[in-house]
């Protein structure tokens, strides 16, 4: 009975000590990136999962999955201006690195802080195993936090003008934001950490050729995810 006593104890000792290495250092974990060097392309702005590639059109995203139009101010909770061009979902599971990335390089034009009340689950429970465990995309496309939680939205002008929503998920209660507006910024370089699973929305403009799909798993500062012509 001793026996048992003891070899249970450190069973949940050795459980314990690795859900506060999972949460307090491996989650926070902040790996050296050095992004590509060629200059007429975009990488991708956070590590994670590709969930959705949307079109863009004066000021609406193509939502086919509810047969209408979404408002992109209904996003990106602003209303500047953002040019045709697509929407690329990227989900953190809480096994990606939560920093964000510069996906150009240019100068923060503005940046967009919508705080929310209460940030409501960016996915059940089903949902969370498929892109986390099995790595199986799921669009998660037009769902209520993706209108109501809290969100950062940074406007980058650099060879083409992009825009990153950084969402937060349910128990977050602050998105760090590292960069200020009319700061410059390097391609590469970390703009922000959001903690547990999170979800980062990067509007890019026509003249970018995306060259990732659905489904696919990316890195922030590393991963290309579009050419932009003439660049």
């Amino acid at each position: 009975m001793i026996i048992f006593l003891i070899a249970l104890a450190l069973f949940l000792l050795t459980i314990t000590g690795i859900q506060i290495y999972l949460r307090r250092v491996w989650f926070y974990r902040d790996p050296a990136r050095t992004p590509p060097l060629e200059k007429n392309i975009v990488i991708s702005p956070a590590d994670g999962q590709v969930i959705y590639i949307k079109e863009v059109n004066a000021q609406n995203v193509i939502c086919e999955k509810l047969g209408e139009k979404i408002p992109v101010k209904e996003i990106s909770k602003s209303n500047i201006q953002i040019d045709d061009g697509y929407l690329i979902g990227i989900y953190m599971s809480p096994l990606d690195v939560h920093y964000n990335y510069a996906p150009i390089s240019g100068v923060v034009e503005s940046i967009e802080h919508s705080q929310a009340k209460i940030n409501l689950a960016m996915v059940d429970l089903w949902e969370y195993i498929k892109i986390t465990y099995f790595r199986r995309a799921v669009d998660l496309f037009a769902k209520k936090f993706h209108f109501q939680n809290e969100r950062n939205t940074l406007f980058i002008k650099g060879d083409i003008p992009i825009a990153i929503v950084e969402i937060a998920d349910k128990f977050v209660n602050k998105i760090n934001c590292f960069v200020k507006a009319g700061q410059a910024v390097n391609a590469g370089q970390k703009l922000a950490f959001i903690e547990r699973g999170s979800q980062v929305d990067l509007f890019v403009p026509r003249d970018c050729d995306i060259c990732i799909e659905v489904g696919q798993q990316v890195f922030g500062g590393l991963t290309p995810i579009g050419f932009i012509r003439n660049g």
